[in-house]
Order: structure tokens, then C-alpha cells, then sequence
């Protein structure tokens, strides 16, 4: 039986603080949702729902389609187990492989030696079959097997991805400190944008944020602008399948959308590199860019969504010189930004403080390593008092 024909587990990746909107993806792509941990979402399906993953996820990273879960108390149990797995089945024995892992194993002090026995027993195994051994390397280009060995208890899997999800191919000049596509993804989504209204992206740097917000108006799968995955790899890769899928994908993109998005910057050199990052994700025509500092950005009428991902002294700016900027924020969001929903993005929640209006959530992401926040301010017209006067008219009664 092809492997192509079998059902496994599906473990979909991504950062910490993603998993609910992950699953929300999971759940629309009609795949069922088995598990949902930390920074992963487990569903069940074959390798040609791995590969409708890979095309139309936006806040995945990786996309691994599980071949065998099995016991090794060290190395050689592990080399044991994966040199009786059929890998002349599943690899091309001209091809090239790749070697990821995450180890947590007390007889492993690095888990480089693990990706070595584990590369070994593919290689070997593929020797004795075939008469010959694919190349490997660290680039994953190619096919790319995962271990995750923690205890004694090791599972491997084909990472059906190869490059990770979030590199869409359109940044192509990426500016200092980008968000990263799947993020910024997550952070729409969180934002319930979905074409109406508007998207106000001040700030926008390579333009990370309102290219992904014209990808979800639109409904284009970001897979679309990419060539290359993991899964065109494997032996059996069924193309017409993915070339009727891509056709499906593309047929179900929107032409346009009701809502307007715009995005400036005060650098016109941000500006020139988000403008050429839309065109080679082909939004351009859908987004309005300005060379401008974020308190002139134009707002029209009609209310939408404002969204800033400001500098918060991690890697970039002077924290006391940015409490000035936060503060400004804040003073745009008063009093040109009446009507929406205001956001800042940030890993400062001291520098948060210094836009001095009420939040209304603060959803929890992580850039990296760093945990970071997603505020949200309902911006309504008039004060807080007008509007609750207007709600309930007696509210104001002694």
C-alpha cells in the first residue's frame, strides 16, 4: 500500500500563543482536531491533506505527517528501529535528505549525534536496498525527516513543509525586525478582520502586516506563492493531484473586497520595500501606501481596524524616546481614530502603559522567544461617559 493512500497523524506547528486560530484553519480545512498543545495542533488524514495544509495554513509552520512512534531508551535503539523502516519505499536513492529533530533524552548530550544515527540509519538502510544512498545535508529543499525523541519514547515524521510556512516568498526585502508572516497572520485573525471596513497599518515596515490582511480578504492561499515543499519529495508525489489542487485554491480567490487597506511609513525606504513585497505577493493593487509618520496616516470614515507594531526596546530604539512614541499612539488612537478598533503589538507592557486609554483584550502571542501582547482599544466616538450616557440613558443619574 502507497503511503500516499495512508491515514496517520498530523501534527501542524507554530509559535506559542497561535494554536487557537491554528485550529480554527484545521477545523475550515474540514479535518478533525485531535489535539491541541502548546505550539501544535494534531489532526489525522493522508498525505494529500498534508499537502492542502501546506497550501492553504497561514498561522502553521510545519506541516509533520507522523510514519512511526516507537521506544528507544538510547542511539542504537533508535538507529535499530529506523533501519527496519522501508525508507527505499519513501526516498528517491538519488535524492538529497535532511535531518531535523527536538531531543530530549538522557543518554543524548547533543542533538546533532541524533540527527547523525538517525541520518545514518536512512542512508544505510538505503544502501543495502538500492545500491545506493541518497545525499543529506541541513538544507531542507529537499525530503526532510523530523525526529522528536523525548524519554524514551521517539516518533519521526515526514516534515511535509521543508522550508518553514511563514516564508511565503514575497518578502524579499525583509527591513529590520519583521514580524513573521504566520504571526502577523494570527494577529489578523485575532483582529476578526475579514475585507470590510478598514485596515489602517501605520508603522508597516516591509509591509508584513497588510500584505497578510489583503491575503485574507481575498481568501488567497499564501502556499500559492510558493515552488517547493517537503512532500514533492516522496516517492509517489501525485502531481496532477496538486495541480488540481492549486487550480481549486486559486478558483476561490476574490477578484476585490469592500474594505480598504492602507499602509505608511515615516522611511520611504519601508515604504519602497513593502510596495515591492505586495507586487510579488500580487496585492499591490490592493493596498494604498504612504510615506508618512504614523499621526498623519490618513483614516477614512466608515471605522475598520488600525494596527501598530511598534519598536519595544528589545532588539531596536531607545526605550525612554519610545515611552514618547506609545504615548503618541495613544493620542492618534483618541483622536483620529474614532470609529475603530485600535491595536498595538507589543513585547513592552511597561512601555504599554504609556498610551494611557483602556484596553479591551490583551491576547497573548510570542515573536520568538519574547512574549509579547496584542492590545486591543475599542475607540469609540465621544468619551467613555457619552457612550455609556447613550447606552443607558439614566446611567448619569446620581
Amino acid at each position: 500500500m502507497s503511503i500516499w493512500n495512508q491515514k496517520s497523524k498530523i501534527l501542524v506547528t507554530c509559535a506559542k500563543g497561535i494554536p487557537p486560530y491554528l485550529r480554527t484553519e484545521i477545523q475550515a480545512a474540514g479535518l478533525p482536531v485531535v489535539e491541541e498543545i502548546d505550539a501544535a495542533v494534531e489532526t489525522e488524514g493522508a498525505l494529500t491533506d498534508a499537502m492542502s495544509l501546506n497550501l492553504t495554513v497561514r498561522t502553521g509552520q510545519r506541516v509533520l505527517f507522523l510514519l512511526q512512534s516507537f521506544r528507544a531508551e538510547n542511539a542504537e535503539d533508535l538507529y535499530g528501529r529506523l533501519s527496519r523502516m522501508p525508507w527505499e519505499e519513501w526516498l528517491h536513492e538519488d535524492g538529497y535528505v535532511a535531518v531535523t529533530s527536538v531531543v530530549n533524552n538522557p543518554s543524548i548530550r547533543d542533538s546533532r549525534f541524533a540527527n547523525l544515527k538517525c541520518k545514518d540509519a536512512i542512508v544505510d538502510r538505503m544502501q543495502k536496498a538500492c545500491g545506493r544512498r541518497p545525499d543529506s545535508g541541513p538544507e531542507r529543499d529537499k525530503a526532510v525527516i523530523h525526529l522528536h525523541w523525548r524519554g524514551d519514547r521517539a516518533s519521526i515524521y515526514f516534515d511535509t513543509s521543508g522550508e518553514s510556512l511563514s516564508k511565503r516568498n514575497y518578502r524579499k526585502i525583509p527591513l529590520l525586525a519583521p514580524v513573521q508572516e504566520s504571526l502577523a497572520a494570527a494577529l489578523i485573525m485575532a483582529a476578526r478582520w475579514d475585507g470590510t471596513g478598514s485596515f489602517i497599518n501605520p508603522m508597516c515596515g516591509s509591509g508584513t502586516l497588510a500584505i497578510e490582511a489583503a491575503l485574507i480578504a481575498l481568501y488567497k492561499a499564501p502556499g500559492l506563492l510558493r515552488t517547493n515543499f517537503g512532500f514533492m519529495h516522496i516517492k509517489g508525489f501525485p502531481l496532477s493531484h496538486w495541480q488540481d489542487l492549486r487550480k481549486q485554491v486559486r478558483e476561490s480567490t476574490r477578484k476585490a473586497f469592500t474594505g480598504k487597506i492602507i499602509a505608511t511609513d515615516v522611511s520611504r525606504e519601508a515604504v519602497d520595500a513593502a510596495r515591492q513585497n505586495a507586487r510579488t505577493a500580487g496585492v499591490e493593487s490592493h493596498i494604498d501606501f504612504g510615506v508618512y509618520g504614523y499621526e498623519k496616516t490618513p483614516i477614512p470614515e466608515g471605522g475598520g481596524i488600525i494596527m501598530l507594531n511598534p519598536p519595544y526596546g528589545e532588539r531596536m530604539g531607545d526605550v525612554k524616546r519610545l515611552g514618547e512614541t506609545y504615548h503618541g499612539i495613544g493620542d492618534f488612537f483618541k483622536f483620529k481614530g474614532r470609529g475603530y478598533r485600535g491595536y498595538i503589538f507589543t513585547g513592552n507592557l511597561d512601555l504599554a502603559k504609556q498610551v494611557g486609554l483602556r484596553t479591551m483584550r490583551r491576547i497573548p502571542f510570542y515573536n520568538g522567544e519574547i512574549e509579547c501582547r496584542l492590545l486591543e482599544y475599542d475607540l469609540y466616538e465621544g468619551s467613555h461617559k457619552a457612550k455609556k450616557e447613550k447606552e443607558d440613558p439614566g446611567s448619569h443619574v446620581p
